[in-house]
Protein backbone atom coordinates (compact mmCIF):
# COMPACT_ATOMS: atom_id res chain seq x y z
CA UNK A 1 0.00 0.00 0.00
CA UNK A 2 1.27 3.64 -0.92
CA UNK A 3 0.06 6.80 0.64
CA UNK A 4 -0.15 10.22 -0.15
CA UNK A 5 0.23 13.13 2.90
CA UNK A 6 -0.33 15.94 -0.05
CA UNK A 7 -3.25 17.03 2.26
CA UNK A 8 -4.39 17.08 5.53
CA UNK A 9 -8.05 17.19 4.81
CA UNK A 10 -8.15 14.12 2.21
CA UNK A 11 -5.85 11.35 3.09
CA UNK A 12 -5.24 9.02 -0.16
CA UNK A 13 -4.55 5.00 -0.27
CA UNK A 14 -3.44 3.25 -2.99
CA UNK A 15 -3.15 -0.63 -2.63
CA UNK A 16 -3.10 -2.56 -6.32
CA UNK A 17 -5.89 -0.52 -8.40
CA UNK A 18 -7.88 0.25 -5.59
CA UNK A 19 -7.68 3.99 -3.98
CA UNK A 20 -9.55 5.29 -0.74
CA UNK A 21 -9.74 8.56 -0.18
CA UNK A 22 -10.84 9.24 3.15
CA UNK A 23 -12.75 13.10 4.23
CA UNK A 24 -9.90 13.70 7.62
CA UNK A 25 -11.49 16.84 9.23
CA UNK A 26 -13.36 14.75 12.19
CA UNK A 27 -12.98 17.87 14.12
CA UNK A 28 -15.09 20.30 11.96
CA UNK A 29 -17.27 16.61 11.27
CA UNK A 30 -16.13 16.99 7.70
CA UNK A 31 -17.60 20.23 6.51
CA UNK A 32 -17.34 20.68 3.03
CA UNK A 33 -14.74 23.75 2.52
CA UNK A 34 -13.22 25.07 0.05
CA UNK A 35 -10.11 24.14 1.48
CA UNK A 36 -11.04 20.00 2.12
CA UNK A 37 -13.06 19.97 -1.48
CA UNK A 38 -9.74 21.67 -3.18
CA UNK A 39 -8.12 18.59 -1.63
CA UNK A 40 -10.67 16.52 -2.73
CA UNK A 41 -10.18 17.37 -6.64
CA UNK A 42 -6.51 17.20 -6.30
CA UNK A 43 -6.53 13.96 -4.89
CA UNK A 44 -8.93 12.71 -8.01
CA UNK A 45 -6.70 14.29 -10.44
CA UNK A 46 -3.45 12.83 -8.90
CA UNK A 47 -5.33 9.47 -9.42
CA UNK A 48 -6.00 10.31 -13.33
CA UNK A 49 -1.97 9.34 -13.66
CA UNK A 50 -2.06 6.02 -11.84
CA UNK A 51 -3.37 2.47 -12.72
CA UNK A 52 -6.75 3.13 -10.36
CA UNK A 53 -9.65 1.09 -11.25
CA UNK A 54 -12.18 1.67 -8.38
CA UNK A 55 -12.41 4.77 -6.03
CA UNK A 56 -13.79 4.09 -2.35
CA UNK A 57 -14.24 7.76 -1.03
CA UNK A 58 -14.77 7.29 3.06
CA UNK A 59 -15.07 9.64 5.96
CA UNK A 60 -12.12 9.01 8.06
CA UNK A 61 -12.58 5.73 10.41
CA UNK A 62 -13.03 7.48 13.68
CA UNK A 63 -15.56 9.96 12.09
CA UNK A 64 -19.08 9.27 13.07
CA UNK A 65 -20.35 11.82 10.87
CA UNK A 66 -19.38 11.25 7.34
CA UNK A 67 -19.84 15.11 6.55
CA UNK A 68 -22.23 17.97 8.30
CA UNK A 69 -22.66 18.91 4.00
CA UNK A 70 -21.36 22.99 3.10
CA UNK A 71 -19.41 24.70 5.18
CA UNK A 72 -22.21 27.37 6.31
CA UNK A 73 -19.52 29.99 7.33
CA UNK A 74 -18.34 30.48 4.07
CA UNK A 75 -21.81 30.79 1.76
CA UNK A 76 -22.40 34.13 0.73
CA UNK A 77 -24.55 36.06 3.01
CA UNK A 78 -27.20 37.53 0.49
CA UNK A 79 -27.50 39.26 -3.30
CA UNK A 80 -25.24 36.09 -4.43
CA UNK A 81 -26.13 32.67 -5.77
CA UNK A 82 -25.09 30.67 -3.02
CA UNK A 83 -24.57 27.21 -5.05
CA UNK A 84 -22.63 29.23 -8.43
CA UNK A 85 -21.37 26.83 -11.09
CA UNK A 86 -17.32 27.69 -9.44
CA UNK A 87 -18.91 26.91 -6.05
CA UNK A 88 -16.15 24.59 -4.28
CA UNK A 89 -18.98 21.94 -3.74
CA UNK A 90 -20.17 21.95 -7.39
CA UNK A 91 -16.92 21.78 -8.34
CA UNK A 92 -16.53 18.85 -6.62
CA UNK A 93 -19.59 17.24 -7.92
CA UNK A 94 -18.40 17.43 -11.23
CA UNK A 95 -14.55 15.74 -10.67
CA UNK A 96 -16.55 12.68 -8.81
CA UNK A 97 -18.72 12.32 -11.90
CA UNK A 98 -16.30 13.03 -14.41
CA UNK A 99 -13.70 10.89 -12.92
CA UNK A 100 -12.57 8.21 -15.40
CA UNK A 101 -13.10 4.93 -13.03
CA UNK A 102 -15.95 4.11 -10.77
CA UNK A 103 -16.39 6.04 -7.59
CA UNK A 104 -17.74 3.89 -4.48
CA UNK A 105 -19.19 5.69 -1.06
CA UNK A 106 -18.39 3.86 1.92
CA UNK A 107 -20.93 5.69 4.24
CA UNK A 108 -20.58 5.12 8.05
CA UNK A 109 -22.50 7.81 10.53
CA UNK A 110 -24.51 10.41 9.09
CA UNK A 111 -24.84 12.63 5.80
CA UNK A 112 -26.51 16.37 5.48
CA UNK A 113 -26.83 18.98 2.74
CA UNK A 114 -24.47 18.78 0.21
CA UNK A 115 -22.94 15.80 1.30
CA UNK A 116 -25.81 14.14 0.56
CA UNK A 117 -25.34 15.75 -3.34
CA UNK A 118 -21.85 14.51 -2.74
CA UNK A 119 -22.82 10.81 -1.84
CA UNK A 120 -25.49 10.58 -5.19
CA UNK A 121 -22.85 11.99 -7.34
CA UNK A 122 -20.78 8.66 -6.91
CA UNK A 123 -21.01 5.56 -8.81
CA UNK A 124 -22.75 3.23 -6.08
CA UNK A 125 -23.18 3.43 -2.37
CA UNK A 126 -22.22 0.96 0.09
CA UNK A 127 -23.78 1.87 3.88
CA UNK A 128 -23.81 0.37 6.89
CA UNK A 129 -26.97 0.54 9.97
CA UNK A 130 -25.36 4.05 11.11
CA UNK A 131 -25.79 5.68 8.10
CA UNK A 132 -28.67 8.72 7.30
CA UNK A 133 -29.30 11.11 5.02
CA UNK A 134 -30.57 14.32 5.46
CA UNK A 135 -31.27 17.06 2.81
CA UNK A 136 -31.78 20.64 4.70
CA UNK A 137 -31.24 23.95 2.79
CA UNK A 138 -35.12 24.66 4.13
CA UNK A 139 -33.32 24.89 7.37
CA UNK A 140 -31.47 28.02 6.15
CA UNK A 141 -33.92 29.22 3.45
CA UNK A 142 -31.66 28.68 0.82
CA UNK A 143 -32.43 27.97 -3.01
CA UNK A 144 -31.07 24.67 -4.11
CA UNK A 145 -29.70 24.70 -7.14
CA UNK A 146 -31.25 23.80 -10.38
CA UNK A 147 -28.30 21.19 -11.09
CA UNK A 148 -28.39 19.89 -7.46
CA UNK A 149 -32.18 19.26 -8.11
CA UNK A 150 -31.46 17.54 -11.22
CA UNK A 151 -29.11 14.90 -9.66
CA UNK A 152 -31.67 13.97 -7.69
CA UNK A 153 -34.16 13.62 -10.24
CA UNK A 154 -32.42 11.83 -11.88
CA UNK A 155 -31.93 9.10 -9.21
CA UNK A 156 -34.76 9.78 -6.58
CA UNK A 157 -38.48 8.99 -7.05
CA UNK A 158 -40.12 12.05 -6.92
CA UNK A 159 -42.13 12.26 -3.82
CA UNK A 160 -39.62 11.38 -2.14
CA UNK A 161 -37.19 14.29 -2.96
CA UNK A 162 -40.21 16.57 -2.03
CA UNK A 163 -40.44 14.74 1.52
CA UNK A 164 -36.19 15.15 1.61
CA UNK A 165 -36.47 18.70 0.83
CA UNK A 166 -39.91 19.74 2.23
CA UNK A 167 -38.78 18.36 5.17
CA UNK A 168 -35.37 18.09 6.00
CA UNK A 169 -36.13 15.02 7.92
CA UNK A 170 -33.06 12.56 7.70
CA UNK A 171 -33.52 9.33 6.03
CA UNK A 172 -32.91 5.98 7.88
CA UNK A 173 -30.11 3.81 6.77
CA UNK A 174 -32.97 1.13 6.16
CA UNK A 175 -35.06 3.78 4.30
CA UNK A 176 -32.76 4.89 2.27
CA UNK A 177 -32.10 1.18 1.10
CA UNK A 178 -35.71 0.61 0.28
CA UNK A 179 -35.55 3.76 -2.06
CA UNK A 180 -31.99 2.29 -3.63
CA UNK A 181 -30.39 5.35 -2.39
CA UNK A 182 -27.84 2.78 -1.28
CA UNK A 183 -27.00 -0.20 -3.52
CA UNK A 184 -25.69 -2.52 -0.67
CA UNK A 185 -26.52 -1.99 3.49
CA UNK A 186 -24.56 -3.92 5.26
CA UNK A 187 -23.84 -4.37 8.88
CA UNK A 188 -20.91 -1.73 10.57
CA UNK A 189 -18.32 -4.49 10.89
CA UNK A 190 -18.50 -5.40 7.33
CA UNK A 191 -18.72 -2.42 5.87
CA UNK A 192 -14.98 -2.45 4.82
CA UNK A 193 -14.91 -5.94 3.50
CA UNK A 194 -17.81 -5.89 1.91
CA UNK A 195 -16.32 -2.33 0.13
CA UNK A 196 -13.49 -3.30 -0.76
CA UNK A 197 -14.44 -6.66 -2.33
CA UNK A 198 -17.34 -4.64 -4.32
CA UNK A 199 -14.03 -2.68 -5.75
CA UNK A 200 -12.03 -5.69 -6.24
CA UNK A 201 -14.40 -7.24 -8.42
CA UNK A 202 -14.93 -4.03 -10.58
CA UNK A 203 -11.00 -3.84 -10.62
CA UNK A 204 -10.67 -7.49 -12.18
CA UNK A 205 -13.16 -5.85 -15.57
CA UNK A 206 -12.16 -4.76 -18.87
CA UNK A 207 -11.06 -0.66 -17.88
CA UNK A 208 -11.69 0.43 -20.95
CA UNK A 209 -14.89 -0.68 -21.36
CA UNK A 210 -15.86 0.78 -17.41
CA UNK A 211 -14.94 3.71 -17.89
CA UNK A 212 -16.72 4.60 -21.61
CA UNK A 213 -19.83 3.28 -19.85
CA UNK A 214 -19.41 5.12 -17.03
CA UNK A 215 -19.11 8.51 -19.46
CA UNK A 216 -21.87 7.41 -21.53
CA UNK A 217 -24.70 6.84 -18.32
CA UNK A 218 -23.05 10.04 -17.22
CA UNK A 219 -23.94 11.64 -20.62
CA UNK A 220 -27.47 10.37 -21.18
CA UNK A 221 -27.78 10.83 -17.61
CA UNK A 222 -27.06 14.69 -17.46
CA UNK A 223 -28.60 15.46 -20.61
CA UNK A 224 -31.91 17.71 -19.64
CA UNK A 225 -32.53 19.94 -21.73
CA UNK A 226 -33.87 22.88 -20.76
CA UNK A 227 -35.85 25.92 -22.63
CA UNK A 228 -33.62 29.03 -22.26
CA UNK A 229 -36.64 30.97 -20.81
CA UNK A 230 -37.61 28.32 -18.30
CA UNK A 231 -33.70 28.35 -17.03
CA UNK A 232 -34.22 32.10 -16.57
CA UNK A 233 -37.34 31.59 -14.51
CA UNK A 234 -36.13 29.26 -12.24
CA UNK A 235 -32.70 31.75 -11.64
CA UNK A 236 -35.35 34.23 -11.13
CA UNK A 237 -37.13 32.17 -8.46
CA UNK A 238 -33.86 30.76 -6.73
CA UNK A 239 -32.79 35.01 -6.75
CA UNK A 240 -35.42 36.07 -5.29
CA UNK A 241 -35.05 33.67 -2.65
CA UNK A 242 -31.12 34.24 -1.99
CA UNK A 243 -31.78 37.71 -1.51
CA UNK A 244 -34.52 37.47 0.97
CA UNK A 245 -34.36 38.68 4.62
CA UNK A 246 -35.34 34.76 5.16
CA UNK A 247 -32.02 33.68 3.58
CA UNK A 248 -30.16 36.13 5.90
CA UNK A 249 -32.03 35.23 8.73
CA UNK A 250 -31.42 31.36 8.23
CA UNK A 251 -27.12 32.34 7.95
CA UNK A 252 -27.44 34.00 10.57
CA UNK A 253 -29.40 32.17 12.74
CA UNK A 254 -26.87 29.10 11.79
CA UNK A 255 -23.79 31.51 12.98
CA UNK A 256 -25.33 32.16 16.51
CA UNK A 257 -26.85 28.77 16.83
CA UNK A 258 -30.55 29.56 17.28
CA UNK A 259 -33.69 28.77 15.73
CA UNK A 260 -34.59 30.90 12.85
CA UNK A 261 -37.75 32.98 12.27
CA UNK A 262 -38.67 32.45 9.19
CA UNK A 263 -41.24 35.48 7.84
CA UNK A 264 -41.36 34.07 4.02
CA UNK A 265 -40.18 37.77 3.15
Amino acid sequence: MSENPASEMVSVAVEGRIATLALNNSAKRNALSKVLLDALIAALDSLKARDVRVVILRASADAKVWSVGHDIRELPHGHEDPLGYADPLERALRAIRGFPTPVIAMVHGTVWGGAVDLVLSCDMIVADETASFATTPVNLGLPYNTTGLLHFIGRLPMNLIKEMFFTAMPLKAEDAARWHIVNHLVPSVELESFTWALAEGIATKAPLAVTVIKEQLRVLSDYQPIAAQVFERIQDMRRKVYDSADFQEGINAFLEKRKPEFRGI
